[in-house]
C-alpha cells in the first residue's frame, strides 16, 4: 500500500466542487462528489434510533447504482419529519436531472443545526453551482472536503494506492467531524471514493467490517448524531480483475479501506470541539476482543479522564473507574496502566496496585498533544484501541452558541 497527496478526485473517474451557498456565512457549506460512472455503492450509518432525513433517503438509496453524492453542511435535516424527507429526495432529483440520471442514483447527506427546515430554493442553487464548478482536479477535492466541514479546524482526506491483477487501485476519502461525536458510528459523515471494481455485497462486507475498528473506535464528548454516515463509491475504472471475497485481492483492498477509516477517524478524534490533545487508549491481554473494544472506548469517553488529560493530571484511578463501569468483563488486581507521548512514559499502576511515581514527570509526559495510555488487562490475548481527545472550555464555549 502506498500512501499518496490525493483526495477524493484522485481515483479515476471522479470529480468534486465545493461552494459557498448561502447556508453559512461567508464559508463553503455545499458539496458534490460524481462519478463518470454508475458506481457500485456501500455505507454504514448512525446507530441513532432518531435519523435524519438524509439518512433514512440513504439507507434505501445506497443499495442502488449510484453516480453522485450531494453534501450540505450548516443544516442538518433532522427532525423535520415528512417534508425534510421529501426535501432529501429533491436535492437528488435536482442532482439527478443535471447528470441525466435518475434520483434513485443520488445520496445526500447533511450536517448542521438539527430541526430546522432545508431553504429548497438556496439548497437548489447550490447544486446548481457545485455542478458547475465539477472538477478533476486536487484543489477541487480539497473545495469539497472544506465544504462539508462545521466546526472542524481543518480539512480532512487521505489517499492510498494498491496493485490488483496489474492495475493501480486508488481509494481515497474525506470527513468532517469535530463534536457530536460517540462510539457506534461516531457524528460525522465520511466520503470514500475508489476506482476498484468490486461488487457491492462485497464492499459492504469490507466497509462495516472496516468501520468497526476505526469510525467506531472513536469519542468526543459522548453525544452520539443523527446524522452519521460513512459511504463508499466504487466505479471500476482501474479496471482490475473484480475483487473476490476471502482472496488475497480482497485482503489487500481491505487494508487498504481500513486505513482510510482509520486515518480519518483519528483525525476527528484529534480535531474534537476545543481540544487540545489527541488520546489513544491500547487495551491488551484482555478475555475477549469484545471486553478489549468496551474497555478502550469507555477510558476515551470518560469525561472525568477527558478532563484530567486537558489539565496534564495523572489521575489514572478515573480510566480505571471508566474501565469497571463499561460492562467488560476483566480483574481489576491484575491491570497495569501507563502513560506515554513524545516526552517519555510512566507507570502509574502495575498489577492492580497504584505506583509511587514523580508527578513532575507524569506532568511532563501529559502536556505532549498526543497521549497514549497502555491498559495491559492481563486476563487474555485480545487487544484493542479507542482515540479520543481532552475536555476543555472552548468545548462549552463552542456547544454554548453553535446555532448562532
Amino acid at each position: 500500500m502506498k500512501i499518496i497527496n490525493g483526495n477524493v478526485t484522485t481515483p479515476k473517474g471522479f470529480s468534486a466542487s465545493g461552494v459557498h451557498s448561502g447556508l453559512k456565512k461567508l464559508k463553503k457549506d455545499m458539496a458534490v462528489i460524481k462519478s463518470e460512472k454508475l458506481c457500485r455503492a456501500a455505507g454504514c450509518f448512525t446507530t441513532n434510533i432518531v435519523k435524519a432525513a438524509p439518512v433514512i433517503y440513504d439507507m434505501k438509496t445506497v443499495k442502488n447504482p449510484v453516480l453522485g453524492v450531494v453534501i450540505n453542511s450548516g443544516n442538518a435535516n433532522a427532525c423535520t419529519g415528512e417534508q425534510g424527507l421529501r426535501d432529501a429526495e429533491k436535492t437528488a432529483e435536482i442532482m439527478a436531472e443535471l447528470c441525466g440520471c435518475k434520483g434513485e442514483n443520488i445520496l445526500v447527506a447533511s450536517t448542521g443545526v438539527i430541526g430546522v427546515n432545508m431553504p429548497m430554493d438556496i439548497i437548489e442553487a447550490g447544486v446548481k453551482a457545485c455542478y458547475k464548478g465539477l472538477g478533476s482536479d486536487f484543489e477541487s477535492g480539497e473545495d469539497a472536503a472544506e465544504a462539508i466541514m462545521t466546526t472542524d479546524t481543518f480539512k480532512k482526506s487521505v489517499c492510498v494506492q494498491i496493485e490488483i491483477g496489474g492495475k493501480t487501485v486508488t481509494l481515497a476519502g474525506m470527513a468532517k467531524g469535530s463534536g457530536m461525536i460517540n462510539p457506534n458510528m461516531a457524528t460525522m459523515l465520511c466520503f470514500i471514493t475508489t476506482d476498484a471494481d468490486i461488487s457491492s455485497e462485497v464492499l459492504q462486507k469490507a466497509l462495516s467490517a472496516a468501520v468497526i475498528d476505526s469510525f467506531n473506535m472513536i469519542s468526543v464528548d459522548g453525544d452520539m448524531s443523527t446524522n452519521d454516515t460513512v459511504v463508499v463509491l466504487a466505479n471500476g475504472m482501474a479496471e482490475n480483475p473484480e475483487i473476490k471475497e476471502d482472496t488475497e485481492e480482497y485482503n489487500k483492498f481491505f487494508e487498504a479501506l481500513f486505513h482510510i477509516n482509520k486515518t480519518l477517524a483519528v483525525k476527528c478524534a484529534a480535531d474534537g470541539e476545543g481540544a487540545t490533545k489527541l488520546i489513544e487508549t491500547h487495551v491488551y491481554n484482555a478475555k475477549t476482543k469484545k471486553d478489549a473494544r468496551i474497555m478502550a472506548r469507555s477510558v476515551v469517553s470518560s469525561n472525568l479522564f477527558k478532563a484530567a488529560i486537558f489539565g496534564s493530571d495523572a489521575n489514572w484511578g478515573r480510566a480505571l473507574c471508566a474501565m469497571g463501569y463499561s460492562g467488560a468483563d476483566f480483574e481489576p488486581d491484575k491491570v497495569s496502566l501507563t502513560f506515554v507521548s513524545e516526552n517519555g512514559s510512566i507507570d502509574v499502576m502495575k498489577k492492580g496496585k497504584p505506583v509511587v511515581f514523580d508527578e513532575d514527570i507524569a506532568k511532563r509526559v501529559l502536556t505532549a498533544e498526543k497521549i497514549i495510555v497502555e491498559i495491559d488487562a492481563d486476563c487474555g490475548q485480545f487487544e484493542a484501541t479507542a482515540w479520543g481527545c481532552d475536555l476543555t472550555y472552548d468545548y462549552v464555549k463552542i456547544n454554548g452558541d453553535y446555532r448562532s
